[in-house]
This record gives structure tokens, C-alpha cells and sequence, in this order.
């Protein structure tokens, strides 16, 4: 199986700008007639200089995980990017021009000399990061650019500077802001996004778009498929960024994520009793069952605040209409998001839970790594959002089968420490795997009867094995049962692991609870 890539996806089908080898189209000169003298091209604004020094390359060495052998990650890839001078003596950027990497360099325009960097801090869900330089004496000549205070209004002009693809120069385009609005980032991040009609190509990530000398947002992708349609993430999410990331960790925005639907189809009102002065989203489906859980189904969410919420989800923000979960980050107060809701009738104030995450049976990586164990010749992970997003070809027959991989994909954990074990990888090559078929992606029920409840209990309980045989039990239905005699899987373990290049029999965690042997040993 092919890895699957390991950047944040964003909901909508956009195109990865960070730059990627390949040949760059060069614009055609448009002929002139023979007769005729080309007429004299006017002057082009010059961009104020003090914009152009802000404006920074970035060099990315990029390793992502590789969900289907994580003892290993991918190969190396050589990306570039964009970034921005801020204040403080840093640099802005996207989160996915410095995910993963294993080396990060910046080159100032119009320099020969790339200056090592680190990632400071790192947001993939608003896809933002901030960069420390070693050499800080980068930024003595160099002042931050200004951020606009407010948004920009539609049909405001605006310039992007970036690196794309097609040349080594600062490149700077000129559109116009199209749309603002407030829309999906990565899940479950959601942000005001502006869309402008400048061209934005990949190389651009991370560079700022700008109006009267001052950044008004950040290049991060544009629409697959479409004609200058580009979007920055304006000031106002990267100002809540910084924020949060002040104090040298970033715990992200707080959201709902409670199931709504709209209130616009008229067999509505009569069904709930109530007429059409009442107005709001409908709460198809709670977070939480839980009965103190302030939400329920079919109640009325009419107000978020004192912003009344209109039949389609709506609230109107000065001169733009938006949806009302932008206002979540304006209003929440210590985890608490006041809501006024219509339920049977009667109207009520209640304070809703909010938190910058949902806890997930199947986690995203959030930039790490993989965790595994190799137990003779099988290997075993945990699922995650990655491993399950790579096995999109596979998707009717994980749901035929039942594997909890399609069943629980979008479940909390039932318990705490919850965790779906996985087998990652098809067997290693050796005689004790022969004539099973292979169980690559099976969700691990059982050992020798004993109920799983995530990889480090597997590791343990593997450990602490005394029977002959150790027997593995898969969830969901079509999946074999194999046995292997125990001792026999822990002598050929080591070959395995020399055969395969593998230089540890797990990561470093679980490895610590391998090898805390049990009182019998193994």
C-alpha cells in the first residue's frame, strides 16, 4: 500500500501550496503587429521596500509518519515556502510548510544566505506556525510588517508576495478581496477565511497578502479546479493565534460539535409548535448523551451571546454575514458558551461546554509520530485519522466487514485510555505466518480472550503471557483467528527485526513497558 501524505487536510478540495518539483509554464509574450509600435507600458507601481524586506524563503526537509510502517517514516522531501517578519523577532508562516521538518532554513529576499531555523510554535488546525532564527542579527535591518486592525471590506485591493514556483525572485500579485466568510480550515478547526481573486500558486504558503502597507492576512491555498479563487487567513485569526501561543504552547480555538440543522423547511414549525417568530438552528444530535449535558435534541439554538442566530445558521457581523459558530471565539468565557434556546416551547438561557478539541477514539497525529510494537512477524499501531484516511479504496470493505475502523470512526472513546488497535503492516516474511491470510488493518479484539483496550495494554499483556499459545481475535466479521506458539514468536522476533532493517522492536514507550518483565518473565 502506497503511504498516505500527512499534512492536515482541509475539508474543502484545495491544492497543497507548498512547492513541489516540476517545470513551471513561462508566459507567452503577447505578440504585437509589425506596423504598429508598442505603446509605451505604464510606470508599475513600485511596492514599498519595507514590505519587500519582510518578506522571507523558506527551506523545509520534511519527513511525515508513514501510518503503514511506523517503525520508519517517508522519505525525505525538499519543500519551500513563505513567511513573514512579525514582531518579536519572528518569523509567520503555514503550518504546512514546516510540518514534520526535520530542517528549516529562511533566506531573505534578495540574499544569497540561509539562516537555520526552528519551529516555535505550530498550529496545523488554522494551519499557522512561528519560526525562531539561530542568528537573530537576521532581523537588526529588518523591522516586522504591520497587521491591519480590521478586516478588509469586499473589493479592497490587495497585493501577495511569495515565492511561488517558476523563479527564485520575490513575486508579487495583484487582486482583489472577493468573499469573506466563515469556513472549515482542517478538522475541527473553523476560521473567518478571505478569498481574493490575486493568483496564488504553490510557494506562496505563508506569505502575506497586504493593502495599504500593512498584512491584512496570509496566503495559505487556493480551490482545486478554479480560476483565481485564492484565500488568506486574516489578521484577526492570526492575532488569536499569537495569543493562545504566547506562553509557548498553542491549545487551539474552542468549538461546538453538536449535530444542527437548519430551521428553513416549514413542516418544522408546526411539528415543534412554535411560530415563525422564533428563528435559530435545530440541535439534530448532542455531543454527549450525557444527561447533564445542557444541549438536546430538536431544541432551538436562537442566540449565541446577544447575537440572534437567523434560519439558516446565520448572524450578521457589521458588514458581512457569517455563520454563527465565528462568534464562539468572541463570546466563550472559561470553557462556557452562553446559548438562548427554544425547547418544547419554552425559551431558556443555558451555558454550553466548549473546547478547542473533541476527544477521538481515532485521533489525528497533531504532528507526531506513530507509536508501534513487532511481536513476531506482525506489527501493531494505533489507529488514527491518518492510517484510516489511507485506506480510502478500502472503504467499502472495511464497512462490509464491520471493522470498527468504519463502525467508530467518528466515536469518543468509550473509556478513558481508550485506543483501536491496528495491524499496520502485512506480515513480515517468516514460516510462522504461513497459509493466514493477512489481517493488514484488522482491529485487534482479543488476546488469549483478554479484551484489548489500546497498544500499550497489548504490549503489556503480551508480556505478562504464560499460556503455549497466544491467539489474536479481530473485531468486526471475515477476519482469521491466528495462533502461534508463544515462545516462538518471541525467539524469531530478533531475526525478524535484523531480516527487515528494523532497528527497534517498538518505540521507545512501549519498549519500557516490553521490558518490564513480568514476575515468570517470558
Amino acid at each position: 500500500m502506497s503511504p498516505h501524505p500527512l499534512l492536515p487536510r482541509l475539508a474543502f478540495a484545495l491544492l497543497c501550496l507548498t512547492a513541489a518539483p516540476g517545470r513551471a509554464a513561462e508566459p507567452k509574450p503577447f505578440p504585437m503587429p509589425a506596423a504598429a509600435a508598442a505603446p509605451a507600458a505604464p510606470a508599475a507601481a513600485k511596492p514599498p521596500a519595507a514590505v519587500e524586506s519582510t518578506v522571507v524563503k523558506i527551506f523545509s526537509t520534511i519527513r511525515y509518519p508513514d501510518p503503514y510502517k511506523p517503525w520508519t517514516k517517508q522519505q525525505p522531501r525538499e519543500t519551500s515556502g513563505t513567511g513573514v517578519i512579525i514582531e518579536g523577532k519572528r518569523i509567520l508562516t503555514n503550518a504546512h510548510v514546516v510540518a514534520y521538518a526535520s530542517q528549516v532554513q529562511v533566506q531573505a529576499n534578495l540574499s544569497g544566505d540561509k539562516i537555520p531555523a526552528t519551529v516555535e510554535a505550530i498550529a496545523p488546525g488554522i494551519d499557522l506556525a512561528i519560526l525562531k532564527l539561530e542568528d537573530e542579527s537576521f532581523f537588526d535591518n529588518r523591522a516586522p510588517l504591520a497587521r491591519a486592525t480590521k478586516l478588509p471590506a469586499v473589493k479592497d485591493a490587495v497585493l501577495v508576495y511569495g515565492f511561488p514556483t517558476g523563479g527564485s525572485n520575490l513575486s508579487i500579485t495583484k487582486g482583489i478581496v472577493s468573499r469573506i466568510e466563515f469556513a472549515l480550515y482542517n478538522f475541527p478547526t473553523s476560521g473567518l477565511r478571505i478569498q481574493i481573486d490575486a493568483a496564488i500558486n504553490p510557494g506562496n504558503s505563508g506569505g502575506p497578502a497586504v493593502a495599504d502597507d500593512k498584512m491584512i492576512g496570509l496566503a495559505f491555498s487556493r480551490l482545486g479546479g478554479g480560476d483565481n479563487i485564492g484565500y488568506i487567513i486574516p489578521c484577526e485569526e492570526i492575532d488569536l493565534f499569537l495569543k493562545d501561543a504566547a506562553d509557548g504552547r498553542y491549545e487551539g480555538k474552542p468549538a461546538m460539535f453538536d449535530a444542527l440543522q437548519t430551521f428553513e423547511n416549514p413542516a418544522l414549525r408546526p411539528f415543534l409548535k412554535v411560530d415563525r417568530s422564533i428563528q435559530g438552528m435545530i440541535v439534530t444530535q448532542a455531543d454527549t448523551s450525557d444527561p447533564a449535558y445542557p444541549l438536546q435534541p430538536w431544541d432551538i439554538v436562537t442566540k449565541i451571546g446577544d447575537t440572534p442566530i437567523d434560519n439558516e445558521g446565520m448572524v450578521k457581523v457589521g458588514d458581512i454575514r457569517v455563520r454563527f459558530q465565528y462568534l464562539i471565539q468572541k463570546v466563550a468565557r472559561d470553557g462556557k458558551l452562553p446559548l438562548t434556546l427554544v425547547r418544547a416551547g419554552k425559551e431558556m438561557k443555558v451555558e454550553l461546554p466548549v473546547a478547542p478539541r473533541r476527544p477521538m477514539l481515532i485521533p489525528d497525529l497533531e504532528g507526531s509520530y506513530p507509536q508501534y510494537f513487532i511481536y513476531g512477524p506482525l506489527v501493531f499501531s494505533t489507529a488514527t485519522q491518518a492510517f484510516v484516511g489511507g485506506l480510502n479504496n478500502a472503504a467499502v470493505a472495511l464497512a462490509a466487514s464491520a471493522s470498527p475502523l468504519s463502525q467508530r470512526r467518528s466515536d469518543r472513546p468509550a473509556f478513558e485510555g481508550e485506543g483501536l488497535v491496528v495491524v499496520a503492516s502485512p506480515f513480515f516474511p517468516h514460516k510462522l505466518v504461513n497459509n493466514y491470510s493477512q489481517v493488514q488493518s484488522a482491529v485487534l479484539d482479543k488476546v488469549n480472550g483478554v479484551k484489548i483496550k489500546n497498544l500499550a495494554h497489548l504490549v503489556a499483556t503480551l508480556r505478562d503471557l504464560k499460556d503455549e499459545f497466544v491467539v489474536f481475535e479481530f473485531g468486526g466479521r471475515r477476519f482469521e483467528t491466528p495462533v502461534f506458539r508463544r515462545a516462538e514468536m518471541v525467539a524469531a522476533t530478533e531475526d525478524i527485526l535484523n531480516d527487515n532493517g528494523v532497528r527497534a522492536q517498538a518505540s521507545p514507550e512501549l519498549l519500557a513497558i516490553w521490558n518490564q518483565k513480568s514476575a515468570g518473565g517470558n
